[in-house]
């Protein structure tokens, strides 16, 4: 697995991606990232302001879009960046590309500044829970100002 930064062309699949998996588990409901207003246009939003959020686009070794996560400024806490969008394509998960994942989006996280890092999930995510809290997230009462009224498990980290 490659990480690089998402561009334009990378929109519709990164995209059909996160709906794809957003379907699978139920969540194509209001109040999830399936009905995100920029989530077509996920490089405008990403590349709209490089020193407050980041995109990763994950690719195979030819080349073929598996994955992404995101990073970008939340103002819920100080100094807090918000993971976002990290999702596989159904044949590149089990292979431990979530972890590394993650880790890079915190790494980018402290090169911005950043001291802690923030995340909304689902119940129905046991997997994604699991690996959150195996590096350190803290689950935390759900926060005032939500924006995916559906998530219903909020967790926050302390950087570096």
């Amino acid at each position: 697995m490659k990480l690089r930064r998402i561009e334009k062309s990378d929109n519709k699949k990164i995209a059909d991606i996160i709906r794809t998996n957003l379907k699978a588990v139920g969540l194509d409901i209001p109040g999830t990232a399936y009905y995100d207003k920029s989530l077509d246009n996920l490089s405008e939003y990403y590349l709209g302001d490089p020193e407050k959020k980041f995109y990763y686009i994950a690719t195979d070794d030819e080349g073929k879009i598996i994955g992404g996560v995101g990073i970008a400024d939340i103002r819920l806490f100080d100094d807090c960046a918000e993971l976002q969008k990290l999702y596989l394509s159904d044949e590149a998960k089990g292979h431990g590309f979530s972890l590394l994942m993650m880790k890079a989006a915190e790494d980018k996280a402290l090169e911005l500044g950043y001291k802690r890092i923030y995340l909304e999930t689902h119940t129905t995510l046991e997997a994604a829970i699991c690996l959150y809290e195996k590096l350190g997230y803290k689950c935390i009462e759900k926060p005032a100002g939500i924006v995916h009224s559906a998530m219903n498990r909020f967790y926050l980290k302390e950087l570096g």
